[in-house]
């Protein structure tokens, strides 16, 4: 009986589509990522959940919009008690039962306090990083391993890039026996942009560019850490982005960054995959995709099933992956806060939400449907709505559907409140 695949993701903080070579950049030099590219499979047309973190996250670890479990506004600030709720099935609790050794190495941001803490209570045996993003205070380094207590220490933001890849590569070498799963969620290349005082930095791209080229060099050890090991074959390694970029970055052809409304910049991202002599290699699709795929993917990979009454936001494209299929997806949803803002379908893509001057624009209101041919116009510069009234006809309707659906779950939870600046940064 062939051996259930080892899984690593590999999530960067706030990368932008247009940041990797693979992905058409030409100012950040990533070669162990573009040859991880060339040696596997990348998708062009893959959204993040969100176009923010926390949101993104609970989309990948449960394959469900964060609407659905009081996740979806904004990010999870340090004086708040949001997390992500026990009741949900995560990738690592999914997998578990199949046999697996679980381990979250980075970054957490999806509840610090309460029952939602630490993410060995959502099925990781092993937590190894910080509880929400590095320009967030109190921080420190937290580590529980299987029985161990919870242990804090001071957070050393130079080596964390480093640290990460080596706890991750441990993580592999220990488990080496039985299947593992390791979500690697670093908190590169989001501000603040700390370099590893261990190099020379010289990218073109400045302190951004050398924090993304930390990455991808250290990409690259695993890479080979993971031959040494004996592991390569057997290992499916992923790279992906929570979100798009935020201050710096690229988002390539993409309109918007982080963020931004309904937009393709906020939420497409990188999305490559290697597993030597599983994944096929050289391949591009542009199926769309979502990390909300990953759960039920994984899950089938590994020789599982899902709970029957388990309604799921994701679908298993492990036949996209491995025998180039079409996405399972005649459209991905795509969320400004709880509010669905655009419509992503194979050929077209459909926006009613926009940002202007701090207004949040319903578009919808003012009777201005933005339509766009995405394969001619991938930057959303046109609206093609004029031309095609019969797919305007009908995105509205899904458009109403999804609303009617998603929308209305925000009355299942207590109304969210912004934390004051205060509350953020009580220093």
């Amino acid at each position: 009986m062939a051996r259930k695949p080892n899984i690593i993701v590999i999530m960067a903080d706030d990368l932008g589509y247009g940041d990797l070579g693979c992905d058409g950049g030409t100012i950040i030099r990533t070669p162990h990522l573009d040859r991880m590219a060339a040696e596997g499979t990348r998708f062009s047309d893959f959204y993040a959940s969100a176009n923010l973190c926390t949101p993104s996250r609970a989309g990948l670890m449960t394959g469900r919009y964060p609407v659905r479990m009081n996740l979806a506004h904004e990010v999870i600030q340090s004086p708040e008690d949001r997390g992500l709720p026990l009741s949900e099935l995560t990738i690592p609790k999914a997998l578990k039962p199949l046999g697996y050794a679980t381990a979250l190495i980075g970054k957490w941001h999806l509840g610090h306090r309460g029952p939602y803490w630490p993410p060995n209570v959502h099925g990781f045996d092993t937590f190894k990083g910080l509880p929400y993003s590095h320009d967030m205070q109190p921080l420190a380094y937290f580590e529980k391993d299987g029985e161990s207590g919870l242990t804090e220490s001071p957070v050393y933001f130079p080596k964390l890039t480093e640290t990460f890849f080596h706890e991750t590569a441990a993580f592999a070498e220990r488990h080496r026996d039985q299947p593992f799963f390791v979500l690697l969620a670093l908190t590169a290349p989001h501000v603040p942009l700390i370099r590893n005082d261990n190099a020379t930095w010289d990218s073109p791209a400045g302190a951004y560019g050398d924090v993304v080229e930390e990455v991808d060099r250290n990409v690259g050890a695993l890479l080979s850490r993971l031959k040494a090991l004996g592991l390569d074959e057997n290992t499916l390694v992923i790279f992906t982005s929570d979100n798009g970029p935020w201050f710096e970055g690229s988002s390539g052809p993409f309109r918007d960054r982080k963020g931004g409304a309904g937009f393709d910049g906020g939420y497409r991202v990188p999305f490559i995959l290697r597993q030597p002599g599983t994944v096929p290699a050289g391949v591009v699709t542009d199926a769309i995709a979502s990390n909300l795929d990953l759960l039920p993917t994984f899950v089938a990979m590994a020789g599982g099933t899902l709970p029957a009454d388990l309604e799921l936001d994701g679908a298993d494209i492990g036949d996209v992956i491995l025998r180039g299929a079409p996405s399972p997806h005649e459209q991905i949803l795509l969320f400004d806060n709880t509010k669905v803002a655009a419509i992503r379908t194979p050929d077209w893509k459909f926006v009613t939400r926009v940002h202007s001057r701090g207004w949040h624009l319903n578009l919808g209101r003012f009777n201005y449907p933005l339509l766009f041919d995405i394969r001619r116009d991938p930057g959303e510069n046109y609206s093609v709505a004029s031309l095609h009234p019969d797919v305007v006809t009908d995105l509205k309707a899904r458009h109403k559907a999804a609303r009617d659906k998603y929308e209305t779950m925000v009355d299942l939870f207590p109304p969210w409140v912004r934390p004051s600046i205060a509350d953020w940064h009580p220093d």
